[in-house]
């Protein structure tokens, strides 16, 4: 097994969380030294000029990212005319946002039962969900909320003009007195 092909696959899984050398060391079953050389194997082969991507230290976690010296294209791909569109990830992203506002990423990840972050960092990109501060959850972590370039988006006034949501419980309780009004012992 190669295991930098293995520890190559863990970075591109866990995506901007990043692992620890610890976390690399425990899941891989390996010692700190041969951890620190795996990353360093990697880090090499991602510094050459035929690669967009490389190994980061990022917040005592390592992740693989975009090389700096390539930024003016990815900001064209956020900003060309055919990545307008939004994908049904996207659009399940920003419908959760937009109905619980504010709301964190974690509650997001929660109620999609995926991680969002790049969800709604594409978002964020696209200016239609924007950081409106912080939770008073342990952590602190982000509050998100739509924007006015969401209404915009979808050609509301406010927030107000969302369609309103179908009541789930009601159409289960509809399902209950079905079933017994049919099934009435006589």
């Amino acid at each position: 097994m190669n295991k930098e092909a293995i520890l190559e696959g863990l970075l591109f899984v866990v995506g901007d969380e990043g692992l620890t050398l610890d976390n690399i060391c425990e899941i891989m079953l390996i010692d700190k030294s041969e951890a620190q050389e795996l990353l360093k194997k990697l880090r090499e082969e991602y510094n050459k000029d035929n690669r967009g991507i490389r190994i980061s230290f990022i917040g005592e976690s390592f992740k693989l990212t975009t090389k700096q010296e390539h930024k003016e294209y990815y900001q064209k791909l956020i900003t060309t005319r055919g990545s307008n569109t939004l994908s049904q990830a996207a659009l399940e992203t920003l419908a959760i946002i937009a109905y619980n506002q504010p709301i964190t990423r974690m509650e997001v990840d929660e109620l999609r039962g995926i991680s969002s972050i790049n969800m709604i960092r594409k978002l964020m990109a696209k200016d239609l969900v924007k950081i409106s501060g912080k939770s008073s959850l342990p952590g602190k972590p982000n509050l998100y909320r739509t924007t006015s370039e969401f209404l915009d988006y979808f050609g509301l006034a406010t927030l107000g003009d969302l369609p309103d949501l179908p009541n789930i419980n009601k159409a289960k309780e509809e399902e209950q007195e079905l079933f017994t009004s049919i099934y009435k012992e006589n």
